[in-house]
């Protein structure tokens, strides 16, 4: 099932289930909706079996948004050992964590805005996992009890600032840093998936999940012994080898097998 957040010109901002297909992008990477694809409005919240309002809305005349707006974005570094290394780091023994603040996610076609703060802003493209219940102490077996779905994140950085900073919190936290969508797949085996990322149509990354050094399982217990998971957190598990730099005008696409396409423009902070 997908779960999307849509935008409605009559009936304003809803959670949705989506059925049917998408025959490209628009120039601000929107995805454009095959006709007859439809969106069933969801009472109240994703959260559980959904409850239906019984309205149908055509998606075409929709506006696809982040598909949740999260309490929190826990996010996990060096979970790829050539991703590690191509950054002259080492992989860690155990996970390696950081928080990205709410204001930082943008939803499909949204653009990404470079701040005048730094000269080198880059993609990561990542396998994003949202939380489905109030969770802590979850066993690593028994994390897809807690798991609403998989979506696709850009875990955008200011990699300067992350170098002079010490830590990572404005690096990795500016407003547009943390585009999500286009929608949460909850029918999804997360474990070799394909991740994908292009720049102007030429692949920049292009790796698998069955890569990472922490499976989800472990990484979502580690961090909920510290902490409880919310419903609606996400959390970033990481990117392959071949990040790179963003320049204005750039038009970046995440691909991840099993979930579908976020593309996102760049421009400049206004």
């Amino acid at each position: 099932m997908r779960l999307a957040r849509v935008a409605h010109p009559e009936h304003g901002v809803a959670f949705v289930t989506v059925d049917g297909d998408f025959d490209g992008y628009d120039a601000q990477g929107r995805p454009i909706p095959a006709v007859g694809t439809s969106a069933r409005e969801i009472l109240a919240h994703p959260f559980g079996t959904p409850e239906y309002s019984g309205r149908v809305f055509d998606l075409a005349q929709c506006r696809l948004l982040a598909p949740i707006l999260p309490p929190k974005i826990v996010a996990f570094g060096r979970t790829y050992a050539e991703h590690a290394a191509e950054l002259g780091n080492h992989v860690p023994d155990e996970p390696l964590c950081f928080l990205k603040p709410s204001t930082s996610v943008v939803g499909p076609g949204a653009a990404i805005a470079l701040p005048a703060q730094s000269r080198e802003v880059s993609f990561e493209g990542e396998l994003a996992v949202v939380i489905g219940r109030p969770c802590r102490d979850v066993a690593a077996e028994d994390v897809s009890s807690v798991i609403l779905g998989y979506t696709i994140a850009n875990d955008v950085t200011a990699r300067d600032l992350q170098k002079t900073d010490g830590q990572w919190a404005r690096a990795k936290g500016f407003d547009t840093f943390c585009p999500l969508g286009p929608w949460i797949e909850t029918d999804l085996d997360p474990a070799g998936l394909n991740i994908r990322t292009e720049v102007d149509g030429e692949v920049k990354q292009d790796g698998t999940t069955s890569d990472m050094v922490f499976t989800i399982g472990e990484l979502i217990e580690w961090i909920s012994s510290a902490m409880t998971l919310l419903p609606g957190d996400v959390v970033l598990t990481g990117t392959p080898e071949g990040v790179g730099l963003l320049s204005e005008g750039n038009i970046v696409s995440i691909e991840i097998e099993g979930i579908g396409t976020l593309v996102n423009p760049v421009s400049a902070r206004r």
